[in-house]
């Protein structure tokens, strides 16, 4: 075994493509950080995201209340303009339908279980600081490291940029979980997107496409859960 680096934050996001919240602890569930995408807007039976409607990531979605496997807490949604509202209320969904001009329907999945479809391709999105900062070299701009709306923002000890892609296959002991890393992940336009403004900068999925082969982060597969916590060390296990 040996200590790679250290948790630096963890971010949920409670409803699909809506900005999230960082959090000091959590449980990491069988599919990923407790609540992450649990609640989605759906069109026509597939998921309404900030792909189709960037602006969704202006709007921020918290829980409200403690962790219980048996029902969310309260999610508390804040507007742009700084108005609030909850998940469950009527104005929820005319907001949404408003902002996409068109119907929608809401969705919520069980504490116990988000399927995958929810989350994307694997049950967590791990970012490397250093590869940030990297970029931010690569682009001459800062770089918002919630545009790539990770569940765990890492510091490697080795300080090396992508060194991160090299753990594939390794699984990792943070706080009482396990987990193994899979593969890279393979971005798309919502990197593009401000987390703060929602302005769309075509530089950043451009230079990650030119100089990364379209992959930004790591992929991880849950293989027990646990709880995490800010500064949890990192440990190999293999």
């Amino acid at each position: 075994m040996e200590q790679i680096g250290i948790i630096g934050t963890i971010m949920r996001h409670p409803v699909k493509s809506l900005s999230g919240e960082q959090v000091k602890s959590t449980k990491l569930m069988a599919y990923g950080v407790y609540g992450d995408r649990s609640h989605a807007l759906l069109e026509e039976g597939s998921y309404h995201t900030a792909t189709q409607n960037p602006k969704m990531v202006g709007y921020s979605a918290v829980f409200e209340g403690e962790e219980s496997e048996d029902q969310y807490p309260k999610v508390r949604i804040t507007a742009p303009d700084g108005r609030a509202f909850y998940w469950d209320e009527d104005v929820c969904l005319d907001e949404f339908q408003k902002l996409a001009g068109k119907s929608l329907r809401k969705e919520v999945y069980s504490p116990e279980h988000v399927p995958l479809g929810a989350i994307e391709e694997e049950h967590v999105l791990i970012v490397n600081e250093n590869s940030v900062k990297a970029l931010e070299d690569e682009t001459g701009k800062l770089i918002d490291w919630r545009r790539f709306r990770p569940n765990l923002v890492v510091s490697l000890n080795d300080e090396i940029p992508f060194s991160e892609e090299h753990l594939a296959g390794k699984r990792l002991l943070i706080g009482s979980a396990e987990i193994e890393i899979v593969r890279p992940c393979e971005r798309c336009s919502i990197i593009n997107i401000d987390p703060v403004t929602t302005a769309i900068d075509p530089l950043v999925l451009k230079t990650v496409y030119q100089k990364h082969g379209n992959n930004f982060g790591m992929y991880a597969t849950v293989r027990k859960p646990g709880v995490l916590s800010m500064g949890d060390e990192i440990i190999r296990l293999e």
